[in-house]
């Protein structure tokens, strides 16, 4: 019989949901994680995971299985647009093992974490879907329904986490997502290819007219592409490709206007069908209103020419779970909506200081790359000083964690030990430096 009341219910299992679940289940809450998909599952997603999330994934017990499966590490990229070609160095991370940030499938990485939460004894309920969220602060009532059957139940809990995807909307904000659409819409694909002629360890991010992408060599050699483009953009493709699926003739596009996509795909086969979603719908969703808490894409999404999404997925875990923890009164109290109303403004202060930039320069980024009038006169600039590159990258929190050590170090020790989570600790310095042993 499925327990039906808990400490916290988090919607969605990725990255940001399953971290969440990891960190509170050890420090003894009762946790119902809520997944609507089957794992493994593929996502529309570019699949680089920065050096900065490699101690977090240590932390939470699937660091070592993460570095069995992964790809090479990622020490350089490339800005490609046209018929040119940049290569610049990635910054490198001051962790005395984790330098360097590395590309697995999500259908691995999500399965890894999903499993690791099982093991802490979280109640994952997958595949089942939301069908209403209801309730006040510090009294949450969630209806749901598995997949495939007439089956439900209504879960209670005082702390309700959403950790859905952007293209996956809660039932109180489904009703948005049949707006007209525009033309500058932005819609995601992604593919798997083998035998690609992507050099190992560097990571190419692509700019075209009406988009931007990337790709990337990851676990097994599948070598990944991605990108988004815009609505316009797309019927163009459609127009000039016909016969072929959107994703196909996207790629047909690309190896015309990229010469670096067309080298990497000359003798390459693709694995599997061109997935697709969208619109993708960039910018902060956290809310001074908001009864429940928000991680992930449910809290704010930057443009994925950065590739910062995973990072902002967990690393915003790791921040709301340090604020819940740091102050929380007894477990069976955690109804209190003054000390809820207490961390979500902290826990939203802090989210923005961490990520409102990103956000600010992917956009930036996105609107250049879209534009070769704009962008061209950029390559000619960073043709001659690639450092730049490297410094961008480093801008866009390529080695940057919002979670310090100290903060990480708290978290999994006092998991470990059974320890109280209160306590004088600086949880949200910003360096990154690890000492090495």
């Amino acid at each position: 019989m499925i327990a039906t009341n808990f400490d916290a219910i988090i919607v969605g299992a990725g990255p940001a949901g399953s971290s969440a679940a990891i960190l509170l289940a050890r420090a003894g809450w009762l946790v119902a994680l809520v997944e609507k998909q089957s794992f493994p599952r593929r996502k529309v997603c570019g699949e680089c995971i920065a050096a900065s999330n490699l101690p977090l994934l240590d932390a939470l017990g699937v660091g070592a299985a993460f570095a069995a499966s992964a790809g090479s590490e990622l020490r350089q990229f490339a800005l490609m647009q046209g018929e040119h070609s940049i290569k610049a160095a990635l910054p490198a991370a001051a962790h005395y093992r984790h330098a360097w940030g590395k590309a697995l499938g999500r259908e691995t990485l999500d399965t890894l974490l999903l499993d690791q939460a099982r093991a802490t004894g979280v109640v994952v309920l997958q595949p089942w879907s939301v069908q209403e969220i209801s309730g006040v602060a510090g009294d949450h009532r969630c209806d749901i329904r598995a997949v495939g059957s007439d089956e439900k139940r209504t879960l209670h809990a005082p702390i309700l986490i959403a950790a859905n995807g952007s293209w996956e909307a809660l039932p109180s904000a489904r009703s948005a997502r049949r707006l007209a659409r525009k033309p500058s819409d932005l819609f995601a694909f992604k593919a798997n290819f083998q035998d690609t002629a992507l050099e190992e360890g560097v990571l190419p991010v692509l700019s075209f007219n009406g988009g931007y992408g990337g790709m990337v060599l990851a676990d097994q050699g599948l070598g990944t592409l991605a990108f988004c483009i815009r609505a316009d953009q797309l019927e163009i493709c459609r127009r000039e490709s016909p016969g072929l699926s959107a994703g196909e003739a996207v790629e047909a596009y690309l190896k015309r206007e990229c010469h670096g996509v067309a080298a990497a795909l000359a003798s390459a086969q693709r694995v599997g069908a061109w997935m697709a979603s969208g619109p993708i719908d960039p910018g902060i969703r956290l809310n001074k209103d908001d009864t429940l808490f928000r991680i992930g894409n449910a809290a704010g999404e930057a443009h994925p020419i950065i590739g910062e999404g995973m990072s902002m997925a967990m690393q915003s875990a790791w921040l709301l779970c340090a604020q819940l923890l740091q102050s929380a009164p007894p477990l069976g109290r955690l109804s209190d909506t003054g000390w809820q109303r207490s961390v979500q403004h902290r826990y939203a202060a802090e989210w923005r200081r961490h990520f409102a930039p990103r956000l600010r320069l992917a956009a930036a980024f996105a609107h250049v790359a879209m534009r070769p009038d704009l962008a061209s006169p950029l390559l000619a600039v960073v043709r001659r000083w690639p450092a730049l590159l490297t410094q961008g990258a480093r801008w866009g929190g390529k080695i940057k964690c919002a979670a310090s050590p100290a903060t990480i170090a708290w978290l999994a020790s006092g998991a470990d030990t059974g320890r109280s989570f209160a306590g004088p600790v600086s949880y949200f310095a910003c360096s990154t430096n690890f000492e090495t042993p």
